[in-house]
């Protein structure tokens, strides 16, 4: 049975379920949801994502939201397919979660800040708070030079094998390097530029660019 994936290909969160999927080699569906429009507020879609956000999923008669927990779940339903993507003892599963939720909590916050002020305000025509922008790019610069340190001892974030750690930075560092104008965090850090051009360099993100054209 295909999987639905309600969400728009641009949007970063259906970006990191796209990219699992791909990585699993699991046959989906994308379910455009206009976002400009506010499709994801309306009742028939709350219906599938309480919160209005995506991505949400379906898969067969389960439903599930909130992309890290969607990882997590194929990445466990498929684990013949690619058993590195979750670890594989309960040591290696530990540091996926933590890394998991570093991105999540340490990471991804301030990148969202980020994609609001610099690249959703301006195009709705609302002022942007450039000294939060400031703000946040001092605190992800920190965050970068812990990374730099934790891949100077593993060439992923969570040892030596390409997991859902390091998938799920994915869209926020593309748009880093990209829209964001940010890309020196990457490139100025020998160890995590590495570390990107590695894992944006898979064939499963690829597709997903392709996806995003």
């Amino acid at each position: 049975m295909v999987v639905k994936v309600y969400g728009p290909a641009t949007a970063g969160c259906p970006q990191r379920v796209i990219a699992c999927l791909f990585e699993l080699d699991v046959d989906f569906e994308i379910i455009h949801v206009d976002l400009e429009s506010g499709e994801h507020k309306k009742p028939d879609f709350l219906l599938r994502q309480p919160f209005g956000q995506v991505p949400a999923i379906e898969d067969g008669d389960f439903r599930l939201f909130e992309s890290r927990a969607i990882m997590r779940y194929y990445a466990a339903k498929y684990s013949e397919k690619n058993p590195d993507l979750q670890g594989s003892t309960l040591e290696e599963k530990a540091l996926v979660d933590q890394w998991l939720e570093v991105e999540s909590h340490n990471f991804n916050d301030l990148v969202y800040t980020l994609v609001l002020h610099l690249m959703v305000f301006p195009q709705m025509g609302k002022r942007s708070d450039m000294q939060l922008v400031q703000e946040c790019e001092s605190k992800l610069e920190k965050v970068f030079d812990i990374y730099e340190e934790r891949l100077s001892k593993s060439n992923y974030l969570a040892g030596k094998l390409f997991t859902l750690a390091d998938l799920s930075h994915l869209p926020s560092i593309t748009f880093l390097m990209g829209e964001g104008g940010l890309g020196h965090m990457v490139r100025n850090r020998k160890n995590v530029n590495s570390w990107w051009m590695d894992i944006s360099s898979r064939p499963s993100w690829k597709k997903v660019r392709k996806l995003m054209d």
